[in-house]
């Protein structure tokens, strides 16, 4: 009979894709994940993963496995998670939120306030996200993300809509453009400060400008919308920035809807399916979506 304890040796090995980290994450000496490795090669009749540089890729026969061993593996954990009533005031674990920028400054303080009256014992540790990669979710390292839903979210994740959101202008309080309608000329006659890295969508502002014949001068890019809203509070610059992302951040700045048609968009939360019976991972689900409905 197989030794089962091997389905998730395997599944680490197919998401790490490395013998070391592999180890390391199993608490294992790499000798020891070497054996797992070839005793795993001897039962499948395949190498699984071969070399290629100074990497681990896996073979057709590794990929076609990879999404049953991770279910039988969840299903397996599911078997054997002891069930019974939350008790919230002994819960004592700790979350890791990685948030859209703007999440944890709006949205953190209440979140902190409602999980330490409900379960004093629980801590938030809230990361900024800075790619897409939902990687975190799949290995545990993530509890819960924030985000739009695209084609780059993997297949397997769950989502649960928060909240739609717009782009908005945003000037120091004594600016030019404060206490009256902005046109697009008046948009595109100020130097701008852009929030850019991979990945991220700016709702196509310049696109729409360049149907209009107009462009704009980004004076600045930063990588966030709080850097963003900085540079806009000491100097003439126009931020762009999610209306409600950023709320907490506005503080005292004078905020104008952006004189074109860009679409809303709806921000979701995200979160592994290993997870979805998790009596504690449920109910800071319900939290995180109540705090954020408010």
């Amino acid at each position: 009979m197989p030794d089962l304890n091997l389905l998730h040796t395997l599944d680490v090995l197919l998401s790490e894709g490395s013998v070391v980290r592999s180890a390391d994450k199993l608490r294992l000496s790499p000798s020891a994940m070497s054996r797992a490795l070839a005793r795993l090669r001897q039962v499948t009749g395949d190498p699984l993963l071969v070399r290629a540089g100074r990497g681990l890729v896996p073979t057709p026969r590794a990929d076609a496995m990879r999404g049953q061993v991770r279910r039988l593996v969840e299903e397996a954990q599911a078997v054997l998670r002891p069930t019974g009533a939350l008790d919230l005031l002994s819960l004592s674990r700790t979350f890791t939120l990685r948030a859209s920028d703007g999440i944890a400054e709006t949205f953190g303080a209440a979140m902190t306030r409602e999980v330490q009256m409900q379960a004093p014992q629980v801590q938030l540790r809230f990361l900024r996200k800075l790619d897409k990669d939902s990687r975190g979710l799949r290995d545990g390292s993530i509890d819960l993300e924030t985000g739009v839903v695209d084609e780059t979210i993997g297949p397997e994740v769950r989502s649960q809509a928060l909240f739609e959101d717009r782009y908005v202008g945003v000037v120091r309080p004594d600016h030019p453009l404060g206490g009256r309608a902005v046109t697009s000329a008046d948009y595109t006659s100020w130097g701008h400060v852009v929030a850019w890295r991979p990945g991220l969508d700016l709702g196509g502002v310049d696109d729409h400008l360049r149907e209009r014949g107009l462009g704009r001068q980004v004076a600045a890019t930063v990588d966030g919308f709080a850097a963003a809203l900085a540079l806009a509070r000491g100097s003439d610059l126009i931020a762009t920035v999610p209306e409600i992302h950023t709320a907490g951040l506005r503080s005292g700045l004078h905020t104008f809807p952006v004189p074109l048609p860009l679409k809303p968009f709806t921000v979701s939360l995200f979160w592994h399916p290993r997870l979805d019976a998790d009596p504690a991972h449920r109910w800071l689900r319900g939290l995180v979506r109540q705090q954020c409905a408010r």
